[in-house]
């Protein structure tokens, strides 16, 4: 990590940082963790966290729990949280379906899956987080009404997302919303290299 990162992390984590440990079945209680009752929303693979403190920023209502396993993007959103004042953020390390089952269902506002690894290589397809048995998951997570929101710009996977969406008899598709969330480092990384980016926004019934 740079100084800055590694400064906002030693300064920053005791507050907003959460270990998550495999196999760790405690129950999570949002309310708790953030110190008050307001509509909860998941980040997993945040990335840098630009996008998620961005967001965070303009929806002061709503609170935003990132997930990562990246160490400087666990840093420089650290950073970011100190430098724009955010108290609707917490920051979690490790294993987002480990996460996913300390929370309760109908907990959450909305689940952001932005620009997750696809693993390209048909082998490696068993490991891509949106497959079936993870989507029952994250829809019992969140609330009726609930938004679970996907992104990729790899064309093979937005198709695989979207057929995975549509065949979860508790999600239904909502219209594509333009500007929905902010520009990503993967997103302008794969729009350089030519790649469509695709967004699949569907709602728990």
């Amino acid at each position: 990590m740079s100084s800055r990162h590694s400064d906002a992390h030693a300064e920053l984590w005791p507050r907003y940082g959460l270990t998550v440990v495999d196999g760790d079945r405690t129950p999570l209680d949002l309310t708790e963790l953030f110190g008050r009752d307001a509509p909860k929303i998941l980040e997993i693979g945040f990335g840098m966290g630009d996008a998620t403190a961005t967001m965070a920023a303009a929806d002061p209502e709503r609170d935003y729990l990132g997930i990562e396993v990246h160490t400087p993007g666990i840093g420089n959103l650290l950073a970011l949280v100190g430098e724009l004042s955010l108290t609707n953020v917490r920051v979690a390390r490790g294993d987002a379906m480990e996460l996913l089952h300390r929370l309760p269902p109908d907990s959450l506002a909305a689940i952001h899956v932005f620009f997750p690894d696809p693993w390209p290589k048909a082998r490696h397809h068993k490991r891509r987080l949106i497959q079936p048995a993870n989507v029952t998951l994250l829809r019992d997570r969140l609330h009726p009404g609930g938004v679970l929101h996907c992104a990729t710009d790899w064309p093979d996977y937005a198709l695989a997302m979207s057929e995975t969406l549509t065949a979860d008899p508790g999600l239904r598709p909502l219209p594509a919303t333009p500007h929905a969330r902010p520009e990503t480092k993967f997103e302008r990384r794969g729009t350089s290299a030519g790649r469509p980016i695709t967004d699949l926004r569907f709602t728990k019934i």
